[in-house]
């Protein structure tokens, strides 16, 4: 390896050997879905989409078969049996790495599903001078020891993985190995071979899965987004509703409902948001109950299926197209009537209007289209 310049053949070891017991999950808490698959599938494939060719996957002798099915089509992955400890883990990948030793290796937990590749980037990068290097984040809680009152946390930091090691290095370390029967970490065993470990700055997305509630389903963590779009005929005779605001103009929109194609949208928008379907499923034009039916209904709807799944819009994005008439004047009304049915304020409501130059259905007025973009955020004590 290069003085210089970081290590150019670099390997990745995932630790998957443990039994996971605090997780509370009927499969080791590695194999447990995550996001719609295993856990330790997610660093996996980040290693792979981060470059690394090689990663050895260490897990108990009795889920060998169970681990080979999981990565199938990802190439460059082993699977090998691992030890009673984690030390004992680690070893067995080094040693299936040395018939053709890499120059760095990155040891990482399978717990740790999310796994920036800024993070792999600061690591081999601080290789160039030092043998081994871990992420680590500060400790910004105060801190209590029983029965010695305030522990000053300026020289303590919270260890992440993946931890880095020059390979020759961090192999001989692990071979060495006598000072416990369970080491803490592999930057331990090589601060103990009496390596150099540089500290590099950690992430929180590197949080460690543990509890049942971090397998939690992430639906209620995070914010969803969803789109919306929906076309309506203009005719003379018809009324003009636009965000459940009647307008006066000389053509009206034809529908099944009141043809209002804003409210459509952004409809469309909430229920994707959630994965509910759309319009059609929930209000179908062959339906005769909604024959005439003024559409806040439909998006009241939308905003309550959304809150019986743990959410409430964040904000809704809707853009108009039209030549006529001009959406201007109504804007104001237009928002607040939006605001009113998805229980926001205004400033979380933005409607907009554009032409298409005279180009098109739109451009020669024979309709009104609408598109609409929504964020859903989780329901908690500040938003129910």
């Amino acid at each position: 390896m290069s003085e210089t310049n970081p290590p150019s053949r670099v390997a990745a070891i995932v630790v998957a050997a443990g039994k996971g017991l605090r997780a509370g999950t009927a499969l080791p808490k590695q194999f447990a879905p995550w996001r719609g698959k295993p856990l330790v599938l997610h660093s996996v494939e980040a290693f792979a989409c981060a470059g690394i060719s090689t990663i050895v996957v260490v897990v108990a002798p009795d889920q060998l078969s169970h681990a080979r099915g999981l990565f199938e089509g990802i190439a460059g992955v082993r699977i090998v049996p691992g030890g009673v400890m984690r030390q004992e883990s680690v070893c067995a990948g080094l040693e299936a790495l040395a018939g053709d030793p890499p120059d760095a290796v990155l040891i990482h937990d399978a717990a740790r599903p999310t796994l920036p590749a800024a993070v792999i980037d600061r690591l081999l990068a601080a290789l160039v001078n030092s043998p081994g290097a871990i992420p680590v984040l500060p400790v910004v809680d105060s801190l209590y020891r029983e029965g010695e009152g305030k522990v000053a946390r300026e020289d303590l930091h919270r260890v992440q993985t993946p931890q880095a090691f020059r390979f020759g290095d961090i192999l001989a370390a692990h071979r060495a190995w006598e000072a416990a029967p369970e080491a803490g970490d592999d930057a331990e065993v090589a601060r103990t071979a009496g390596l150099k470990v540089a500290l590099v700055e950690g992430d929180e997305a590197l949080r460690k899965i543990t509890f049942a509630g971090d397998f939690a389903d992430p639906a209620v963590r995070w914010p969803r987004t969803g789109t919306g779009f929906d076309v309506h005929r203009l005719a003379a005779g018809e009324e003009l509703w636009l965000c459940g605001v009647r307008i006066e103009h000389s053509c009206g929109l034809v529908g099944h409902s009141d043809a209002d194609v804003a409210l459509h949208a952004v409809t469309d928008a909430v229920l994707g948001a959630v994965a509910a379907g759309d319009i059609g499923e929930h209000f179908p034009p062959s339906d005769p109950r909604w024959r005439g039916a003024a559409s806040h209904a439909f998006l009241a709807h939308a905003v309550a299926l959304a809150r019986e799944r743990g959410y409430a819009v964040g904000n809704v994005d809707l853009t108009i197209v039209c030549e006529a008439p001009r959406i201007g004047p109504h804007r104001p009304a237009m928002r607040a009537s939006l605001a009113a049915i998805l229980g926001t304020g205004s400033d979380a409501v933005s409607v907009k209007a554009t032409t298409t130059e005279r180009l098109g259905f739109t451009g020669r007025g024979e309709g009104i289209a609408a598109q609409a973009i929504a964020t859903l955020i989780p329901l908690h004590e500040g938003n129910t």
